[in-house]
């Protein structure tokens, strides 16, 4: 997953590599990325081109694996104007019929932070952004360069019950992350907000929905390959799996 695979990326722009970390996502492994700044004029046109290559953006970084031993990390997308939802994606997409999705400009909230901390605290608790600030929160949120905003997701009642942070590429949008409240675990939020994102870039008349990065052997990413096609990207370039 290299930026010179693809053409349309400058030339003249830096990337570095970063030193190796404990794998997030694969135990007993480590992690090593290629990144870039996204800074300057170009910094939205560039973070598109990027993405056509599998980068990702965490604040004015766009990254991609880049893991000496390791391969499983494989960006994922899906092409809009293909996908089908199965008969369970349906299903889901009724259950949650009754929510309000509100689109709004990337800007942190109180409510936001207090729900995005109770899901960090239920589904990964071990991890490293359990210990966030609402100042680290807020970073999260606003520290974009591009075109980004924040999907609130509420019931009839009028409470925030998930969040999700998508941007806007000149071929599609990228969810960046989502994130819900665990009491209501068996509306499979997670699920819908992808759908969500998928009917949005299909109304917007784009091509793709990038999903971030899926592995196989990882459970909590499981949920990704249930949407068809899905595509990866490889050195070869993207392909349906």
């Amino acid at each position: 997953m290299n930026a010179a695979k693809h053409k349309s990326i400058n030339r003249s722009r830096f990337f570095f590599t970063t030193a190796s970390l404990p794998c997030p996502y694969l135990p007993g492994r480590d992690e090593r990325r290629v990144v870039t700044e996204l800074v300057g004029r170009d910094a939205a046109s560039t973070y598109s081109d990027l993405s056509l290559a599998g980068y990702r953006r965490s604040h004015a970084i766009a990254y991609v694996p880049a893991c000496p031993e390791c391969e499983a990390c494989a960006a994922v997308r899906v092409p809009v104007a293909e996908f089908k939802p199965s008969r369970s994606q349906r299903r889901i997409w009724k259950l949650n019929d009754t929510l309000r999705s509100v689109e709004m400009p990337a800007a942190a909230t109180k409510e936001q932070f207090e729900l995005f901390s109770a899901y960090q605290q239920s589904r990964h608790g071990d991890g490293d952004m359990v210990k966030m600030t609402y100042f680290d929160y807020q970073a999260m949120i606003e520290d974009t360069p591009v075109e980004t905003s924040i999907i609130e997701f509420r019931d009839p009642e009028l409470k925030l019950v998930a969040a999700c942070l998508i941007d806007r590429v000149r071929h599609g949008l990228s969810a960046v992350y989502s994130f819900f409240d665990p009491a209501h675990g068996r509306q499979s939020l997670g699920v819908y907000m992808v759908l969500w994102i998928l009917r949005r870039a299909k109304e917007q008349g784009l091509d793709y929905a990038y999903l971030g990065f899926w592995i196989k052997d990882c459970p909590k990413m499981s949920y990704k390959a249930a949407f068809h096609p899905l595509q990866t990207y490889s050195p070869e370039g993207w392909r349906t799996i």
